[in-house]
């Protein structure tokens, strides 16, 4: 009998244990390349933001809403985010750590553009307040 119950315990944590993974996989965002000549320009990504980890960009998700490979040094690209919430876009990539949050200036979306170098930059679209909301993030190489 006790060699029964121990069989039973085994089997629950070996399967608590696959879908642990298995989640953990389902809820990691797809790596979308980023090369010079991509199309379509803009790319229009969507998911939701806010999460329940807070950080210096507002509240995020655990893991990254969206990861992009840019594959060659780009002289010029732009992100920006549009949201019904108060969105916040926390890149992290091989140029270090950066906080963009909505201003007057980008019409109270968070929004940045300029030289991006080679490699792969976790994005977490946060939430100035708490919730979430659906959000849709635009890459472009376009100066408009």
């Amino acid at each position: 009998m006790k060699t029964c119950r121990l069989f039973n315990i085994a089997s629950v944590l070996a399967l608590t244990a696959s879908l642990l993974l298995t989640n953990a996989k389902s809820v990691m965002a797809e790596t979308v390349t980023i090369n010079p000549d991509f199309q379509p320009d803009p790319m229009v990504l969507n998911g939701k933001s806010g999460g329940p980890k807070s950080s210096d960009c507002g509240k995020i998700s655990a893991t990254p809403n969206q990861i992009i490979q840019v594959t060659k040094p780009l002289p010029y690209l732009k992100l920006a985010v549009t949201s019904d919430g108060k969105p916040t876009l926390l890149i992290e990539g091989p140029g270090g750590r950066f906080c963009v949050l909505p201003d007057n200036y980008s019409g109270d979306k968070p929004e940045i553009s300029g030289f991006w170098q080679a490699g792969k930059y976790l994005l977490y679209v946060g939430e100035l307040v708490d919730g979430e909301h659906t959000y849709t993030l635009s890459i472009s190489k376009q100066k408009n």
